[in-house]
């Protein structure tokens, strides 16, 4: 009777363990997500800040794009409509932890970024998360 016991006390112990951890890894992914949120919104704003008279060229928007930990996948520029379409895909780390340690895994998110000329001239930003993301 004894041995079972502490069997099952093991158990329900080892079990209650890896229910903390995983709710604990959900809350750090769900927090590197939000994470990415901040970092789009201001990738935004600084590709506004860096030409807000004209769209910014490829290179100029690669090198926000990596100060902002985020990887450059398309950029297109409409010249009938005035409008660049940029689409990035941000990355935040966050700690995964198990029973053998801590290991560090990245949560990543892509958005989609429309510049437009508005009525006075000027560039206007639209941002859309993906729902599909290229993840190599």
């Amino acid at each position: 009777m004894a041995p079972t016991l502490a069997v099952l006390l093991t158990a329900s112990v080892l079990m209650a363990m890896h229910h903390r951890q995983e709710s604990a890894n959900d809350r750090n992914k769900k927090a590197a997500l939000r994470r990415t949120v901040t970092q789009a919104r201001s990738y935004a704003h600084d590709v506004l800040a860096k030409a807000p008279d004209d769209h910014p060229c490829r290179e100029a928007v690669r090198g926000i794009t990596e100060r902002h930990d985020g990887r450059l996948i398309s950029y297109s520029y409409a010249r009938s409509g005035g409008s660049l379409t940029i689409t990035v895909r941000f990355f935040a780390e966050y700690e995964d932890t198990s029973m053998f340690g801590v290991s560090y895994s990245r949560a990543h998110r892509c958005y989609s970024f429309e510049f437009r000329r508005d009525a006075e001239g000027g560039l206007r930003e639209r941002t859309t998360p993906l729902e599909k993301c290229d993840v190599a």
